[in-house]
């Protein structure tokens, strides 16, 4: 276990919330697309029918930029004004993600336009607008591919579609989208179904480019893209972003550690290939030396996991780190990340992800094993893109252990 400094908590909670906060200054890019969307919704607001789409990657401040438009939003929204088209408007922001939602509401207890009720799980909202037969004026939805395309009647949404729904209930709908983030069968968005369900809407549409999370270089991205595309390519030399292979996953711990004690914000990460179930006792994962509980499900919690000082004693796993910022990553590549020599590629093993929700109701997908196997590769591409300083990768599979300490330019000790 580590130790934690006395400074752990304030440090860690400061940046991760500057990281959204409406004072943050935006690129010009980034600021350009905020006037647009805002002036966009005074635009539209009176007779609605419309969709404006925010694309980007992972790290291109999407969350931020989003952020701010609501922050804008709701400061009209609280105007008493007769030239103000969104004066008395009722706006929301959605976000099908816990995490996140804590880290929303805990920014808003420092807003003076935005309130914590102002922020809400999509069947929440759905079921509220359903049931009170109410029209939301502007609605905005962060990670907007985390949107269910199925039921899920364990978790009261029992229509087909949230954004299908969605669109019902509000006049204005600004959704944030990114393709590579889709993690479940029951999240399972294509462009195909996408169009189908804005079909009747007018859309606009605007890409964010530049990365802004990741201090990294050209190549250290393309490394990264490229092998989430099943290949890899020699290690690149950055000067810019701590880039490493270990070859014992305890060591890479303890690095992650010192790093944590010098910067904060850096955390243990692993694809979901080892045993866990909500049943709220410890689970293990253990590599060798290295031996560190799963994290820990506290809904209770006020902070979110990648914020709470404490959670260097724990491995994360993609969902609850999708959506933050981290200075260090040591990524776990587990058991069903396998190297194969033949192909000079990697191989993507379903039957060894724990992650069994992730691929619940398949029933009526054209492609199941291809779709698995993007769930898959999306996964690790949130994990290996959470890191802003530098990331630090170790595999389970010897094999590919072996391959990567030899696109590093190492030959691996035995």
């Amino acid at each position: 276990m580590c130790f934690k400094g006395d400074g752990a908590v304030d440090r860690q909670t400061n940046q991760a919330l500057q990281k959204l906060s409406p004072e943050r200054v935006l690129s010009t890019g980034q600021e350009d697309l905020r006037q647009r969307v805002v002036r966009f919704c005074c635009e539209h607001v009176a007779r609605g029918n419309v969709v404006f789409i925010i694309q980007g990657d992972a790290g291109t401040g999407k969350s931020i930029v989003i952020n701010k438009i609501f922050n804008d939003i709701q400061k009209l929204s609280r105007e008493k004004s007769t030239v103000n088209a969104l004066s008395g408007t009722k706006n929301y922001l959605l976000v099908n993600h816990p995490e996140m939602m804590k880290l929303y509401r805990n920014i808003s207890e420092k807003s003076e336009y935005v309130k914590k009720s102002d922020f809400e799980r999509p069947t929440t909202f759905i079921n509220t607008m359903h049931k009170t037969g109410q029209m939301a004026d502007i609605v905005l939805v962060d990670e907007a591919h985390l949107l269910l395309t199925k039921s899920d009647r364990y978790n009261r949404f029992a229509q087909e579609n949230h954004l299908e729904e969605i669109l019902k209930c509000a006049r204005v709908v600004v959704i944030v989208f990114d393709d590579k983030q889709i993690l479940k069968f029951k999240s399972h968005w294509t462009k195909g179904l996408l169009a189908s369900v804005l079909a009747q809407k007018q859309v606009e549409t605007c890409q964010l480019e530049n990365q802004f999370r990741m201090q990294a270089g050209a190549e250290t991205l393309r490394w990264i893209e490229e092998f989430c595309k099943k290949t890899i390519l020699p290690v690149p030399r950055d000067p810019s972003f701590d880039f490493r292979v270990f070859e014992d996953a305890q060591d890479m711990y303890e690095l992650v550690c010192q790093k944590n004690a010098g910067f904060g914000l850096s955390r243990m990460v692993a694809t979901y290939d080892y045993p866990y179930r909500l049943d709220g006792r410890e689970h293990f994962i253990t590599e060798g030396r290295f031996h560190l509980r799963w994290d820990m499900a506290r809904p209770e919690a006020r902070l979110p996991w990648a914020e709470r000082a404490d959670t260097i004693d724990e491995v994360g796993s993609v969902y609850t780190v999708q959506g933050f910022d981290l200075n260090y990553v040591g990524l776990l590549l587990g058991p069903s990340v396998r190297y194969d020599a033949g192909r000079d590629s990697l191989v993507l093993d379903p039957s060894r992800y724990e992650d069994s929700a992730a691929f619940a109701g398949r029933a009526g997908l054209a492609q199941p094993e291809q779709s698995m196997e993007r769930i898959m590769l999306n996964a690790i591409n949130v994990l290996m893109t959470r890191a802003v300083r530098g990331l630090f990768l170790y595999a389970h599979d010897p094999a590919l252990r072996a391959r990567l300490a030899h696109a590093q330019g190492r030959v691996m000790t035995t």
